[in-house]
């Protein structure tokens, strides 16, 4: 079997037609038809009405940030759990993260722990200048409870719904809560442009403020006058194109993605030891990564020893993330919590998901993790022996 990755692109004939329009066009820079279609046709879909194409998710982040006025001796509540991007984010404005555990049943931030911390803080006047959100793994955070307590501190709500794209909270759309939102497009997420990212808003202005320090904060003018420190940021025309063909397959992407994990549940769901990760109470996920955690006890062998078997068997597979109050680089930064995030990072594992992987190759996958050696455990032996007293 050829190598499985755990996410690799699934792109067709309509990314390669819109990517030729754009090269026989000539316009091979930043900006340009495509990437104003691909701004329009993006905030369309996420039920907002401004967006902003750039050349990462983390570059988004990093404008979201901007946009908003946040900068040295700021700090930032965010979630622990997350890609290392998030947290980067911060640090480039000059602010500082304080990280926020994870709730055990989405993996995303404990609402509970982040209104704690505001409410210690709001009693000693010393409020962050913003809470940074996580979706994680296409699930959304809980935004009716995110937001209730964002707005009754005061405090901005920014969202890195960089892996949610098409996920739900409630009846909105991932991307269209808080003050303003960032996506990713890098080359495993669930749509690709091989390389960029979106920011997306419902302040007009906000996007705009984000526009301008994206092209380098370039002032009116016919020169190049600069009054102020600005990015490179923006997309280029060519990537545009393959968001575009991208995004107009979106509803199948999810669809194939959420199948995927539900064929990996029926097949995999009975062995003791093994859980999911669902969809939470409050939305729908977009699937984007089918996630598991292995407790070692009941089923005899730990997510590192599946991982290090499928991948002796060319099957990629990979730990949850690392929390990032673990990361050396965030070694002296508070943490609130901490321990569901280490749990999860200890026993968590990702399986292949790709939108284009076929279903025999995910019974290649199956059956891989069911040769997994085992250690004969005291509750597998019970249940063996309960087994061979009922025959």
């Amino acid at each position: 079997m050829k190598r499985i990755y755990l996410s690799p692109p699934d792109a067709g004939q309509l990314e390669r037609e819109l990517l030729l329009d754009a090269f026989d066009s000539n316009w091979i820079a930043p900006l340009g038809s495509h990437v104003d279609a691909f701004e329009r046709e993006f905030a369309a879909v996420v039920g907002v009405p401004g967006a902003l194409a750039t050349s990462s998710g983390t570059g988004a982040l990093h404008l979201c940030l901007a946009a908003l006025g946040i900068g040295k001796d700021d700090e930032v509540l965010t979630s622990t759990l997350t890609f290392v991007a998030t947290a980067n984010a911060i640090t480039y404005v000059g602010a500082t993260p304080v990280f926020i555990d994870a709730a055990r049943a989405t993996w995303t931030m404990d609402v509970d722990l982040l209104e704690e911390e505001l409410a210690i803080r709001a009693r000693r006047g010393r409020l962050p200048a913003a809470v940074l959100s996580v979706d994680l793994y296409g699930q959304c955070c809980d935004y009716d409870r995110l937001t209730t307590v964002c707005q009754r501190y005061g405090v901005p709500l920014i969202a890195d719904a960089a892996e949610a794209l098409g996920a739900s909270c409630g009846t909105r759309q991932a991307g269209s809560f808080g003050d303003c939102a960032a996506f990713s497009f890098n080359g495993n997420k669930i749509i690709t442009t091989g390389g960029g990212g979106m920011l997306v808003s419902h302040n007009r202005a906000l996007v705009e403020r984000a526009r301008h320090l994206a092209t380098q904060a370039r002032d009116p003018a016919p020169h190049y006058e600069h009054s102020e420190i600005g990015f490179n940021y923006r997309m280029s025309n060519l990537l545009a194109a393959i968001g575009r063909g991208q995004l107009a397959t979106l509803s199948q992407k999810i669809a194939r993605r959420r199948r995927i994990r539900q064929r990996y549940e029926e097949a995999l769901d009975c062995h003791p030891g093994i859980r999911f990760l669902s969809d939470a109470r409050y939305g729908r996920s977009n699937a984007w990564l089918t996630c598991i955690t292995v407790d070692a006890a009941l089923f005899g062998a730990t997510s590192d020893e599946i991982r290090l078997h499928l991948e002796s068997r060319n099957i990629e597979t990979r730990p949850v993330w690392k929390p990032m109050h673990l990361q050396p680089v965030f070694r002296d930064c508070r943490i609130r919590g901490g321990e569901v995030a280490a749990e999860l990072f200890a026993t968590g594992l990702c399986l292949p998901s790709g939108s284009g992987m076929s279903d025999a190759e995910q019974d290649y996958v199956i059956t891989a993790f069911e040769g997994v050696s085992r250690r004969i455990t005291h509750h597998s032996a019970t249940r063996i022996s309960e087994r061979t007293m009922r025959v």
